[in-house]
Parts: C-alpha cells; sequence; structure tokens
C-alpha cells in the first residue's frame, strides 16, 4: 500500500486535495445553516429569558385547557338544545277541503302538529249543514298506528314532515 502511494504521490496528493475541499464546504454550509437558526432564535427570544418563557408556557397551556373545558360545554348545551328542539311541536301542515258536495267552500280542514321525530298529532274538522265535529288522532313517526287516517290527514302529516321516504 506505501508503495502504491509512493508510485502515485500525485493521483493521492489530487484525491486528499479534493476529500479536504469537500470537507471544507460542508463545514461553511454547516456554519451558514447555524448562523440563520441563531438569527431565528434571537429574534424569539428577544427580550426574554428562560423562565420568562417557561411561564408564557405555562400559562398558554393553562388557558388552552380553561378553552377545551369551556368547548365541551358548549358542545353539552348544544347537545341538550337539539334534542330540546326534537320535542317541540314545530313542523306544520295545514288541508282545507270539503267533504261534501252539498256544502259550499272548503270549511273542513286537517291540521298536523310535529315534533323533530315527526310524531304528533293531526286535528281535523268536518263542516256541515249541521254542525261541526272535530277529530284527533297521534302521529307516532308519520303513522297513526291506532287509527285510519283519512287522505287528507294524510296530506297534512305529509305537508308537516317533508321527507324523501314518507311513510304516511
Amino acid at each position: 500500500m506505501i508503495l502504491w502511494i509512493q508510485n502515485n504521490l500525485i493521483t493521492t496528493l489530487y484525491i486528499a486535495l479534493a476529500a479536504v475541499a469537500a470537507l471544507l464546504f460542508l463545514n461553511l454550509f454547516s456554519l451558514f445553516k447555524i448562523s440563520r437558526i441563531n438569527k431565528k432564535l434571537k429574534s424569539l427570544l428577544a427580550g426574554k429569558n428562560g423562565e420568562d418563557l417557561e411561564a408564557i408556557i405555562l400559562n398558554q397551556n393553562k388557558e388552552i385547557k380553561t378553552l377545551d373545558k369551556e368547548i365541551q360545554e358548549l358542545f353539552d348545551i348544544s347537545n341538550k338544545i337539539h334534542n330540546l328542539s326534537l320535542k317541540g311541536l314545530h313542523k306544520v301542515g295545514v288541508i282545507r277541503f270539503n267533504p261534501f258536495k252539498d256544502v259550499g267552500g272548503d270549511q273542513s280542514f286537517s291540521i298536523a302538529l310535529l315534533d323533530g321525530k315527526n310524531s304528533g298529532l293531526v286535528i281535523s274538522s268536518l263542516f256541515t249543514r249541521e254542525g261541526t265535529r272535530v277529530y284527533a288522532k297521534p302521529i307516532i313517526q308519520g303513522q297513526s298506528k291506532k287509527y285510519p287516517m283519512t287522505e287528507e290527514e294524510k296530506q297534512a302529516v305529509k305537508i308537516a314532515s317533508p321527507m324523501k321516504n314518507n311513510k304516511v
């Protein structure tokens, strides 16, 4: 090996110079990167010491935990409001009709009052010359399970609960 180096002394010298140049380039590149990082660090820590930064980080952590707790409380309140909204009667459908040809005008009607789950009641009034009769039927999920519904009552429920798969 030593003999080879003596015979190729110029080649060995060029290889060594190339290695030194590469190492010098890597060293300068690393120094440049470190200088940029130091500048960023100085701007980040300007006027602060380690204790100040630790206090700021701990305070931010405490505020994040407080905000997280408040967000969870708001989420719970939102769920309660949503559940209450499903219980209130807020869907209404009205149909006026004339069940008898000898009585003029659409004096009879069916009104569907439903909650968010399409449950509630339908009230129907039949107007005749002798008097007016009023009927009420419970509605559960868009249907009257116990009492048969008239076509007008079905229309009122359909108007009150516009769904793609209405089971009226």
